[in-house]
């Protein structure tokens, strides 16, 4: 068997290095620049608004809680309980969605008063 001749400057049993790594001007060695990290964006959350019920004087209160418990899935006692707010105050917040789901549960309130011949009122307001 034959012996390879090493290169000259290299010790026995490393590997070759290639020429020096040449650093544009101006910037910081590699060797000393330290850990590359990548800085996360964070997704926005999306802007919420308020369902609001408006009080008249002609929607029957069991027809409101009715309303409450189908299109936004109050349970009988929280509807019952939004109910009053909106009939003493006037105002009352059926739920809290992004704007999308607010004005679709708002269109579905008018449609069911509309079908039962009732004047409720629904609305949405940024939260």
């Amino acid at each position: 068997m034959a012996k390879r001749a090493e290169a000259p400057g290299r010790a026995a049993g490393q590997p070759p290095q290639g020429p020096p790594a040449q650093e544009p001007p101006g910037q910081t060695p590699v060797r000393e620049r330290g850990v590359a990290t990548q800085e996360r964006t964070r997704a926005k959350r999306p802007e919420r608004y308020k369902v609001l019920l408006h009080n008249d004087d002609y929607t029957p209160m069991e027809f409101v809680v009715t309303v409450l418990e189908r299109v936004f899935s109050k349970s009988p006692s929280a509807a019952t309980q939004i109910m009053l707010a909106v009939h003493r105050s006037g105002l009352g917040v059926a739920g809290v969605y992004v704007l999308e789901v607010a004005e679709t549960k708002v269109a579905t309130v008018h449609r069911m008063a509309e079908d039962r011949g009732y004047p409720l009122r629904a609305g949405v307001e940024k939260e």
